[in-house]
């Protein structure tokens, strides 16, 4: 399968800037495949290290950080000699061996010409509990695989080539067939072994049960890592995420975490799972302005899931759905389909939204956009009915360049309003680009 993080690693590499690298993202989303692929396509040869598994390099770092001997150490135990030029270097769970992340500083200071990636699932928690100086690493976020990624999986370049291109006419000629594979997705999701059993097998009950797994290493890793105080209140946060994202206001409520729980005993929880990038977290704006952070209410917040597939899994979600027309977009008050959009948005835009409502919370925009100074609202409808009232009423009182709803309709450009299909989301950059 091909993943498109690999081209952005081909640009880290021919940087004239380039520093050791940090691959961010949760267990099983294919950090290890990654970076042993682009190894095996840009390099001559590859160094892996895997600090969980090569126990006796875990006290590698804590001597001191001379490169020379770390190298030697390093090509000891792989039996390769690293060669500046022709290399790439993988530290894999870097967060196991106590000093390797503070190393990459000295492979930066004292030599930059080496390619090193480091990577871990438990890496976004390692970095909140080290000293790491800023401005030595780079990093880089991966996440499930996308749509995109998904219909290349599925050899669909055809119908690829058709959203890169924005070919509207031609999408709604194909109207049903991408429909169908959007379902598809939303029951498969984006984890890389899922994707890669149903391109072989086109069975949803295996996939469903590969899905079982992923939940029950992820329920796993809680009791392993986690501070074992707050272990149960990460269960009952996980396993509230389907009654969340269900409701009409998707708001996270406590009340349904656990009856009179409050915000102070479940904080910790919440930036745990942020952590582990198990849940996204995307804070309610009541007034669109500059700097958008500054206007965030940091009390009113909504989570969503790291993968729709996942979700759906969580959820128990039947894969009859998938035979009932349209009925999949719906279930759970279009919380598959807000998942699947916010999905979309970091996984192929790198775009990490706000949402905005009013005091009343009568009305509400599910997602608000930042781009080169302008503020985009964006609605999702799952649903045939496409009265925007919300949208309606953000673009009256706030007046933004444009105003965008995503749904199943065909691509429109009204006066101010631009319906974007589901499945071509992951062009919205490009047409924020067009109105400015």
């Amino acid at each position: 399968m091909e993943r498109a993080i690999l081209t952005k690693l081909n640009h880290w590499k021919q940087a004239k800037t380039r520093k050791p690298l940090l691959l961010k993202g949760a267990r099983q989303v294919g950090k290890t495949w990654v970076m042993k692929e682009f190894g095996r396509k840009y390099y001559e040869q590859v160094l892996y290290i895997n600090f969980e598994r090569d126990k006796l390099l875990q006290n590698l770092f804590k001597t001191d950080f001379d490169i020379s001997r770390i190298l030697s150490a390093l090509q000891v135990q792989s039996g390769i000699v690293p060669n500046a030029e022709n290399t790439l270097i993988i530290f894999d769970e870097i967060q196991e061996a106590e000093g390797a992340l503070t190393a990459l500083k000295y492979f930066q200071e004292e030599a930059p010409e080496y390619h090193i990636i480091g990577a871990g699932s438990l890496l976004g928690i390692a970095l909140n509990k080290t000293s790491f100086p800023v401005g030595k690493v780079q990093f880089l976020e991966m996440h499930p695989m996308s749509f995109s990624e998904f219909l290349e999986a599925m050899g669909e370049i055809s119908i690829l080539n058709l959203l890169k291109v924005k070919d509207w006419k031609l999408m709604q000629t194909f109207h049903e067939k991408i429909v169908a594979l959007l379902k598809q997705y939303y029951f498969v999701g984006g984890m890389p072994e899922a994707v890669k059993n149903y391109a072989d097998s086109r069975n949803f009950e295996e996939v469903r049960e590969l899905q079982k797994d992923i939940l029950a290493a992820y329920e796993l890793d809680f009791s392993k890592h986690a501070p074992a105080q707050i272990v149960p209140k990460i269960r009952m946060v996980w396993n509230s995420l389907p009654s969340q994202l269900a409701r009409e206001n998707k708001k996270f409520i406590y009340g349904l975490v656990k009856t009179g729980a409050r915000a102070r005993e479940y904080e910790d929880t919440l930036n745990w799972l942020v952590d582990y990038g198990l849940i996204h977290r995307i804070y309610r704006i009541t007034k669109p302005g500059f700097p958008i952070r500054s206007y965030e209410d940091l009390k009113a917040f909504k989570i969503f899931a790291l993968d729709t597939g996942l979700l759906g899994a969580l959820s128990g979600l039947d894969a009859q759905l998938l035979l009932q027309k349209n009925k999949l977009f719906t279930e759970f008050k279009g919380a598959l389909t807000e998942q699947f959009i916010l999905q979309q948005l970091i996984s192929e835009n790198g775009i990490h939204p706000n949402y905005w409502s009013n005091d009343t919370s009568s009305n509400e925009v599910d997602f608000i956009i930042e781009h080169q100074q302008n503020l985009y609202p964006l609605e999702v409808k799952a649903e045939e009915n496409l009265q925007s009232k919300s949208l309606k009423s953000y673009h009256q009182q706030f007046e933004p360049k444009m105003s965008i709803r995503t749904s199943l309709s065909h691509f429109r450009n009204e006066d101010w309003l631009m319906n974007i299909p589901l499945y071509a989301i992951r062009e919205i950059r490009s047409m924020i680009q067009g109105v400015e």
